[in-house]
């Protein structure tokens, strides 16, 4: 593991997280009570607009039953979750934080859905399955985290059976320098985003062809704004679970946004 690497799995490793989950959850269940995907929406979505993006994106993609995922930056599994009690397909997530894995590992056991969704501990640019075993991949907000965005775009292509689709959420660079600390660096130094143009250009020197681009910007920036005024309900329960500083990050995500410096892109691409 190189020291950028490092970097960036320390900066999502949060110590105690697990503790901080179960204290949110007390305030969502009844102790021991089982849990659904639906349920735990407000705290185990970590991208911008939420489960509202999950949703949209997983629809796009067409998931269905017979589909095996993969989800790559799995966080605590939200996505993974939502996809397998929404579409009964089977899902792996992986993440580079083992407290990640760890907390979406038990969130996944209370919700009772063990035999459908797993998840391990890796690096997407060294992703830890055989090759073609995969009907889609998903990427949420992650890839602003790697610099070597064609080795991450190499890998996804081979873990994808042929006619695969690769979805994407990622924010995108525009103009100027962008504003930190923001939810996936505290600076510059394990912050890589790309431009538009930029990541379509790796996508498909990769050979993977696009079914469907869309700027999010607006949309997402709508949400922001219901952030900001406490209005979007799984702003406080998110926060507690990331830490005192995330409403911060939060706060100069949705200005780098409105001030033009990041983007929302949101896109589909299909393994040929």
């Amino acid at each position: 593991m190189n020291e950028t690497t490092a970097k960036v799995r320390e900066h999502y490793n949060k110590a105690g997280l697990l503790e901080r989950i179960e204290e949110v959850l007390d305030t969502l269940a009844t102790k021991g009570e089982p849990l659904t995907a639906s349920l735990l929406a407000p705290v185990d979505q970590f991208h911008t607009r939420g489960i509202l993006a999950t949703a949209d994106l997983a629809d796009a993609v067409g998931l269905n039953s017979s589909m095996r995922v993969l989800d790559l930056g799995s966080g605590i599994g939200g996505p993974a979750r939502y996809y397998a009690a929404t579409y009964g397909c089977f899902v792996e997530g992986l993440d580079l934080s083992p407290s990640f894995v760890e907390a979406a590992t038990y969130l996944t056991a209370r919700c009772g859905m063990i035999d459908r969704v797993k998840f391990t501990q890796g690096n997407a640019l060294e992703i830890p399955f055989e090759d073609v075993s995969f009907d889609a991949v998903f990427l949420h907000h992650v890839a602003m985290n790697i610099a070597d965005r064609a080795s991450l775009y190499r890998e996804v292509v081979r873990v994808l059976r042929p006619n695969g689709k690769f979805a994407i959420h990622d924010i995108v660079r525009r103009s100027g320098e962008l504003v930190y600390p923001a939810p996936w660096a505290m600076d510059s130094s394990t912050s890589f985003l790309l431009s538009v143009e930029e990541t379509r250009a790796g996508l498909e020197q990769a050979g993977l062809s696009i079914e469907r681009w869309s700027d999010e910007t607006d949309i997402s920036l709508q949400w922001f704004e219901n952030v900001m005024t406490n209005q979007h309900p799984g702003g406080s329960a998110l926060s507690r679970v990331m830490g005192a500083d995330f409403p911060q990050k939060v706060k100069n995500l949705g200005r780098n946004i409105a001030e033009g410096r990041a983007g929302v892109l949101s896109a589909v691409s299909i393994r040929k």
